[in-house]
């Protein structure tokens, strides 16, 4: 198979969207990419929203950037697809105008609907326990945290009732974009589950109308539901218009960011298991069959191959406590500094990045920080606790504890809590040996030992990390285009660029500070909660 074709993958994340260019052949390769970034507007009582037509600017100026940088001709490509973040809300009317600002994942402003509608009675983990169980049963999973989409529904029908009377479908981010493109109300089978909604039963996949009688949502709010590799439709003479490109380009389902990442990392049979670390991040494991750990807050999400299902642990900020140390920690952000230059302004540095240069900077670090710890929940946890009013701390400070080792100890810490998740996923599922890492986390090698070091497990990247989840969304448009055979051939096309073994002196350092890791939420639970609610 000598013959190539261009992709464009669209990854609409939290705080950009970043659009990359591949060509698939015997392997898919990055041609290039840009980077746009847009706005999350936070406002009190949890408030965080987005304006989709920041994503839809993002989306035109990176495509026309990307096709500028890398030469291919806006005819050349085939055909586009998505990966997003996931549990937004848009809501839509009949011309597909929204109605309002899009409620990110991240808002959490409906307590009221959470309380009302599954956080009381008799109760199972802190749910209501009849509700809970038939969604369970149904979907085959539960809308357990705040942040759930079903909530922000419920919370405009309440408080906004004026723009919910004029609501015509209820859609994520992707869908809002799918729709911007062809003019289609869509939505993609993992989307769907997401909702909390939708019967994932092998054979059913469907709305279901128990739970949304259960519930409070209307049925008829809920749109037509696609596979991630089917052709939703052609760019519409408006959308290839804004994008720059050919009205014949083929649009693909596409998927939410867990989703695309776990095909992206080269994930795609039972027990294959991957790390990610971006904004936020996950340990996810495949699985042919639904399971749920109420407990622990982990849940299936259908994969983009019908019949397998992705067990999914999400932790709320990863990367983005990386991104906090870089603004807040180690530049000088108050001006005690007179001439505030970086490493990067030596014209003889080799560094790529502040980040690069900070990953370099805690390897001079011993393992374990001296015994300080960080606990990675700047906006609060899913699993395995959900508690949205948790915050981040250091632990066990001493005078001798200078920036090298709390900037260390945040790495450790999201690599701690991944381990956390990681053992609670093979609680119910089985160990492993081998995980994939992925996300901008994995750029970095000294991140990449430390992980192996803390699961003491083989870890392996991919070339492209910190693109896994536009890696996945190219990669599916093959699957549909049949340019990649079949998922099963996915992995084949991904390319794989270095693995880390657990060294057992550092792994033997770290094992005292996990155990004081795991405690510290427990031992402050009620703390953060005079504190923050």
């Amino acid at each position: 198979m000598t013959e190539k074709t261009y992709i464009l993958s669209f990854d609409i994340g939290t705080t950009g969207n970043k659009t990359c260019l591949f060509e698939i052949g015997e392997t898919i390769t990055l041609m290039g990419s840009a980077l746009g970034e847009y706005d999350l507007h936070i406002g009190p009582n949890g408030q965080a929203e987005q304006d989709v037509e920041d994503w839809w600017r993002a989306m035109c100026t990176t495509t026309a950037q990307v096709l500028t940088e890398t030469g291919v001709a806006s005819s050349a490509i085939k055909a586009l697809s998505f990966c997003s973040q996931m549990h937004g809300l848009i809501l839509v009317d009949a011309e597909g105008r929204p109605l309002r600002r899009a409620m990110s994942y991240m808002d959490q402003r409906a307590q009221g609907q959470y309380g009302a509608g599954i956080a009381h009675g008799l109760k199972i983990s802190g749910l209501n326990a009849r509700k809970t169980l038939q969604s369970l049963h149904i979907s085959g999973g539960a809308s357990a945290s705040v942040k759930d989409p079903l909530w922000k529904y419920l919370w405009v029908k309440e408080h906004e009732p004026e723009v919910f009377a004029r609501v015509h479908k209820w859609l994520d981010v992707k869908e809002y974009l799918l729709l911007r493109c062809t003019g289609r109300f869509v939505m993609t089978h993992d989307s769907a589950n997401a909702t909390f909604m939708y019967d994932s039963r092998a054979g059913r996949f469907e709305w279901s109308r128990s739970l949304c009688r259960t519930f409070g949502a209307d049925i008829r709010h809920f749109p037509e539901v696609v596979r991630s590799t089917d052709v939703v439709g052609t760019l519409t003479p408006q959308a290839a218009s804004d994008l720059g490109l050919s009205p014949e380009t083929q649009v693909f389902g596409g998927g939410g960011d867990v989703t695309m990442t776990t095909v992206g990392a080269g994930c795609v049979e039972p027990g294959d298991t991957h790390v990610y670390i971006g904004t936020s991040g996950w340990v996810t494991r495949v699985l042919d069959r639904r399971k749920v750990d109420l407990r622990h807050f982990i849940g299936s999400i259908m994969s983009a191959r019908l019949g397998a299902y992705n067990y999914v642990a999400e932790q709320e900020t990863s990367g983005k406590c990386i991104e906090w140390v870089k603004n807040h920690l180690a530049l000088d952000e108050i001006g005690v500094f007179l001439e505030k230059r970086t490493v990067l302004d030596d014209p003889e540095s080799t560094y790529t990045s502040l980040l690069d240069y900070l990953g370099q900077t805690i390897a001079q670090e011993q393992p374990g920080c001296g015994g300080v710890i960080f606990a990675p929940w700047l906006h609060g946890n899913r699993c395995p606790f959900e508690d949205h009013y948790a915050r981040g701390m250091f632990f066990n400070i001493g005078l001798d504890t200078g920036k090298r080792k709390l900037i260390r100890a945040v790495v450790e810490g999201i690599c701690f809590h991944k381990r956390w998740m990681l053992e609670c996923i093979e609680a119910k599922t089985g160990r492993c040996d081998t995980v994939r890492f992925v996300g901008g986390g994995a750029i970095s090698d000294v991140t990449c030992q430390i992980l192996a070091d803390i699961l003491g497990k083989r870890v392996e990247t991919t070339a492209y990390p910190q693109n896994a989840g536009a890696m996945g969304a190219a990669a599916l448009c093959g699957v549909g285009l049949g340019i990649i055979p079949s998922f099963h051939d996915v992995p084949r096309s991904i390319p794989t660029r270095a693995t880390f073994t657990p060294n057992e002196e550092n792994a033997a350092a770290y094992r005292k500070n996990y155990r004081v890791f795991k405690s510290l939420h427990a031992a402050n639970k009620s703390s953060f909660a005079l504190l923050n609610r």
